[in-house]
Order: C-alpha cells, then structure tokens, then sequence
C-alpha cells in the first residue's frame, strides 16, 4: 500500500455563508492543509452550488474536486442524496476512505470508511428551538457516526464528554482537536469605515458575532442595552450583531423596535473579515451571551485582537477560553451583565494561543486521519 493517503473530503453540507462557525472551521482547516508539506491526496466532494467557493483549494495539485449531484442549499434532497447515492459515487471514483467535518453521513458505510467529526449535540439539549424533522435527523446521523463511522473528532473535551455520556462509547472512539483559530492582524478595514457605516466610536460600542438563533441568548444583552439607556448607566449604549440569518431573527428585530433601541442595536448580517476584524478590535468588550457551545471559537478570535471577552460559564466555554475570559454566572441576569461589564478584567495576555494555531491542530488531523483511515 502507498504511503500516500487519500480520501474524500465531504463538502456538500456545506451552504457558503450560511452555517456560522462550521464553515470558518473547515476553510481554516483545509487552508491550514495546503501549509503541510506531506504527501497526500484529498478529494473534495463538493455540490453543485458550493463547487465554486472550493475551486481555488484545486489549484494544489493535491486537491482535486468532486462533484455531487445535488445542491447544498436543497437540504432534503442532499441529505436523501447522501444516504443513497453518495456511497456509489465514491466507489466509482476509487475512493474508500472519507471525512465528513460534521455529523452528517451517507445511511450505511456501502464499503466507505468513514470518519466524522461532532461539533456538539445541540438538538438534543434543545429540542424545543427545532422541529422534528431536524431533532430525527440529527439523533439518526449521531447514532449512525456512534456506531458505524470509524472514529470521531470532538472538537472540546466537554463535546467529547457529552457524546460518550449521552451515547455510551468508548473514549478511545472519540478524540479531541481544537478548531484552528485565524485572523489576520492587518486584514481590518479602518475605524473610519465603521464608523461611517454604523455611526460608532473606537471603544463606544459593543460586539458580537452569532448566530440568530435561541440559545445564543442574544435577548438578554439586548434587555442589558434598554437598562443601560433607561438607566443612563455608564457604558456605551451601542451594541452590533453580526451573524447569519436565524429562526430568531424575526423575533430579535421586534424586540430591538419594542424596547426602542433602533438605534443602540445593529444587525449587521453577515460580514467580511476585514470589517470582523476591526469591529472586535475596536469594540469596547465582546460579549458572548451563548448558552451552548461545541466550541465558540468568536470568543478566541476576539482575544487574538486583544478584546476584553465577557461571556457565559456554560458548557464548553471556561474550557476553551482557558478560564481567561470574565465569565457571568447566571446567563440570564441582567443585573449581572451590567456588574461584570462595569468592572471586566483583562487575562489575555495569560492565554496560550498557541493551542489554537493552524499548523499544529491541522497537523494532529493529518496524523489522525493517517492512522485511522491509513489502516481502514
């Protein structure tokens, strides 16, 4: 057998610009792939609507692209393409070995070995923010990554803790890499721009980046922002939300009217880098009211510009943030937001960053995925 390991790379989940932090993940990790300097060939199987957004990664003559028959932004029919027809393709291009970067998954392994990797278990915390169809299908796919994928990569301790708990597999089955972090220091659009755009100061506003959806708990710093205005306490009264669109959109925006704060509160929608960079930098704090995480990998981003991170003590993110981050305590209060705020400390320059590079954890896949697919 070659010492060159080849797979397939599983793309076709994947709608550009519309599935939050999944996506920042696998750019940075293929990205993160091109940097190695290992012999290997991947091949990804993209859909016919996100082919273009992966064309580039084919210029390397390690990468090649395959597509699907199937559109990612046709949700039932990719995820009934996938089960029946992805197995197929795969062989007939003399491909055995694949890895899907989220729990999705053809509904039988058809003679591919699989790996996945599980970003977290949200729908079954939270059933109540998903209507059946979704909670069926994600409890069927992490039953099927559980039982007949190869290996799967957590991508926390507390996800890994979480799937063996719920799922009753061996740890050794399950194996924690950190999402590869990166922001470039000198891709920031200047304070000008910001401030032409959404009528902000350096240091006078707040930010955040999630997506719109319940347990983000966005409600609660946007009741904060009505106090602190009603209160005329002493702290900016300017908060945006970037992110991609939710089912709590809707909602937001009424409570954003009620509580008139058309124009303290900003939704921003999805934004580039650039303009991302400069709104952590020069916010005055970046406030992460999430109360489930996989990961949460805005809240690293935000101290790598060296941001004042305030945030929840839920799930995944004392661990991730490394106990650095000024954590409150009860998600929800308000009262509690606007203490911490009042007084936040910054520990960034105890952080470890180095725990998030690119090169490392884009490394420990590739031994991963050596070691489990190399002898599948």
């Amino acid at each position: 057998m070659s010492d060159r390991m080849e797979i397939a790379v599983d793309l076709l989940w994947l709608r550009p610009r519309q599935v939050g932090g999944t996506e920042f993940y696998i750019r940075n990790l293929l990205d993160g792939f091109l940097q190695l300097q290992e012999d290997y060939h991947f091949t990804l199987l993209v859909s016919k609507d996100n082919r273009e957004s992966f064309a580039h990664y084919a210029k390397d003559e390690r990468i090649s692209l395959l597509e699907g028959n199937v559109k990612s932004a046709n949700i039932a029919g990719r995820i009934l393409w996938q089960f029946f027809c992805q197995n197929r393709l795969l062989r007939r291009n003399g491909i055995r070995r694949c890895f899907i970067p989220v729990y999705c998954r053809p509904l039988l392994n058809g003679g591919i070995t699989y790996v996945n990797t599980i970003h977290d278990l949200q729908a079954a915390h939270y059933p109540e923010y998903h209507p059946f169809h979704e909670i069926a299908y994600s409890r069927l796919c992490w039953w099927l990554d559980v039982h007949f994928s190869r290996h799967i990569v957590a991508i926390s301790d507390w996800v890994r803790e979480d799937i063996v708990k719920r799922y009753h597999v061996k740890q050794e089955k399950i194996t924690t890499i950190y999402n590869p972090i990166t922001v470039d220091a000198n891709e920031v659009v200047p304070m000008s721009e910001l401030s032409e755009k959404y009528g902000v100061s350096e240091g006078e506003y707040y930010y955040t980046v999630s997506q719109l959806i319940p347990h983000k708990n966005l409600d609660t710093v946007i009741e904060v922002m009505r106090q602190i205005k009603e209160q005329k306490i002493g702290l900016p009264c300017r908060l945006l939300i970037s992110g991609v669109n939710g089912e709590s959109r809707t909602a937001l925006e009424r409570q954003i009217r009620d509580k008139g704060l058309e124009r303290e509160v900003t939704l921003t929608g999805f934004v580039g880098n650039a303009q991302r960079n400069a709104l952590y930098k020069y916010s005055r704090a970046f406030l992460f009211p999430s109360v489930f995480e996989g990961f949460g990998m805005p809240t690293i981003e935000a101290m790598l510009f060296g941001t004042t991170v305030i945030t929840t003590n839920r799930t995944c993110i004392p661990e991730v943030t490394q106990g650095k981050a000024n954590y409150v305590e009860d998600p929800y209060d308000v009262e509690e937001w606007i203490r911490v705020m009042l007084h936040p400390r910054n520990r960034i320059g105890e952080v470890d960053f180095a725990v998030y590079d690119q090169e490392r954890l884009t490394g420990q896949y590739y031994r991963l995925l050596s070691d489990i697919l190399g002898s599948a």
